[in-house]
């Protein structure tokens, strides 16, 4: 019998995203960032970026738009939809990302730990994703720990 220990090693599918200029606006102006770096690629430039570059927490759209659903993600990793909570999130930039980048996303189940809370016990799911452009630099790597009360 199989337990949540044996997920650790556990290599998704890779996806691929093509960075769109106009998520990246869209991206910006939802969190109230207004730099016209993220809007105009000749201000951009004049600051020294090779075009129009993310915002840091957009990977996030690269995840929900390219990636796994939340319910593909729990099918995958044998988790109870209804029992999950997002417990953390760290982003590690290598490589600046621009608009116009395709980008091949890499996952795997990094650590798994089972911990014991007040109200019972909870498996901790550390993913961690490492972003590649289309020159084969891995630009990126996320971590993000799932939840899984019992």
């Amino acid at each position: 019998m199989s337990t949540v220990i044996d997920l650790i090693g556990l290599e998704l599918a890779p996806y691929t995203y093509s960075v769109d200029q106009v998520k990246i606006k869209e991206f910006a102006e939802a969190i109230g960032d207004l730099n016209p770096i993220y809007f105009d690629e000749a201000v951009a430039r004049q600051e020294g970026y090779d075009g129009i570059p993310i915002p840091l927490t957009f990977l996030q759209v690269i995840d929900m738009w390219g990636g796994y659903s939340f319910m593909e993600k729990c099918e995958i990793l044998h988790l109870n939809p209804v029992k999950i909570l997002h417990g953390e999130q760290g982003y590690k930039f290598l490589k600046p990302i621009y608009a116009r980048d395709i980008l091949t996303v890499t996952g795997k189940v990094a650590d798994v730990k089972i911990k014991e809370g007040s109200t019972g016990a909870m498996n901790l799911i550390t993913l961690e994703f490492e972003y590649q452009n289309q020159t084969g630099e891995i630009v990126a790597i996320s971590t993000n720990v799932t939840i899984e009360r019992h």
